[in-house]
């Protein structure tokens, strides 16, 4: 396995490598959906490869963050086989059918599939409806990995590239074939929760109605004081840990509010009867979380190709130090590795047990390497 980085930022980096390469991954600034043009470049340069991308809320190149820019990698397998398939998400309620139509189409592909890697709009989706469309589609083993697309603290618009078209309302998924593949994955937070915990009394799918009897938005507002004025945005510092009975604690953030009905909706779904519990961060905690993400997704003994997604809500909490969880990632994947990726609106990736769900306020950490023959 061969990897190139490259950065665009008004111009390349350095010359697109000459490389019959097997998948192109970009992850870029909203903007790029309104002048596509060194998207549509990527394409030119590598006809023959599985093409994907998001919009980004920070993209990630080596140990440094960058905005407002387009980072991609540039990836040839020696062994392993690449297909790529699209599906529109017209409707956040639509989201578990979406994914299993993915599977489905992935698998039709060739039943050695061995990691699938999704890239979503941000906004229009039920991130955990949509991994467990998927996973409940494919055959026990198949790794399932990836994110939400972002749009940094806006949330106004996200985009998917499929290798034609930037574009809201879609979802990419790129499927990777054979036994060379070795596939690794991590997911850690860093948060601790605090205050009361309260159980959910009204939801429906992601929407928040009520907590303890009262409207959700109205007390939640109540634990933010001042920063309520900034939601949803503001909400990002305070995301919730749902406990669920038979599942593991995971993390849920907002993706928008509604002062009329006084709801909340997030990124994944909020089950009536699920207790929810406020959570906040340090940025030690958070950097030494990142490091041991990436520890976690090692299963090569050589370098890999890491592909970091991390939650937004991490890069308001960090501010300048930002960087330094992209640094103790990097340093914590073996010598030689390359590391891209971007900040999320949600991490898509198994948990400690079990198949793939969404998580929020992650840093979620993928790697690929292929076995030599």
């Amino acid at each position: 396995m061969k990897v190139e980085l490259r950065h665009w930022n008004g111009g390349w980096d350095a010359p697109l490598p000459t490389t019959d390469a097997t998948v192109v991954l970009a992850f870029g600034d909203t903007a790029l959906m309104d002048a596509p043009a060194p998207l549509r470049a990527l394409c030119e340069a590598y006809p023959d490869a599985v093409v994907a991308g998001c919009s980004s809320s920070g993209e990630i190149l080596a140990d440094t963050v960058h905005e407002g820019t387009l980072v991609a990698a540039i990836v040839t397998f020696d062994r392993v086989r690449a297909e790529g398939v699209t599906h529109p998400i017209t409707d956040a309620s639509h989201s578990k059918g979406a994914g299993a139509a993915l599977a489905a189409a992935l698998l039709e592909k060739g039943a050695d599939l061995r990691h699938v890697f999704l890239l979503s709009d941000g906004l229009g989706v039920n991130g955990s409806e949509l991994a467990k469309g998927v996973q409940n589609a494919l055959p026990a083993g198949i790794v399932v990995t990836g994110g939400l697309a972002g749009d940094g603290a806006r949330f106004e618009r996200t985009w998917v590239f499929d290798g034609e078209q930037a574009r809201s309302g879609v979802i990419r998924a790129i499927g990777l074939y054979g036994d060379a593949l070795v596939v690794g994955h991590g997911s850690q937070g860093g948060w601790r929760p605090f205050g009361v915990e309260r159980r959910v009394t009204r939801s429906i799918g992601n929407v928040l109605y009520e907590l303890d009897g009262r409207p959700a938005l109205a007390l939640y507002k109540e634990y933010l004081g001042d920063r309520a004025s900034g939601l949803p945005a503001t909400g990002l510092l305070f995301p919730l840990s749902l406990r669920d009975g038979a599942r593991l604690d995971i993390v849920r953030t907002i993706l928008a509010v509604d002062e009329t009905a006084q709801t909340m909706t997030f990124a994944g779904d909020i089950p009536q009867g699920s207790k929810v519990q406020l959570m906040r961060a340090d940025s030690e905690n958070l950097v030494d979380a990142a490091g041991d993400a990436a520890a976690h997704a090692v299963r090569a003994d050589g370098p890999v190709l890491g592909l970091a997604v991390s939650c937004v809500g991490r890069r308001l909490v960090l501010g300048e130090r930002t960087e330094e969880e992209v640094e103790e990632t990097l340093e914590r994947l073996p010598a030689g590795s390359r590391l891209t990726g971007f900040y999320s609106y949600g991490e898509l990736s198994p948990g400690i047990e079990g198949g793939c769900d969404l998580h929020n306020q992650t840093m979620t950490v993928t790697t690929w390497a292929e076995v030599r023959a």
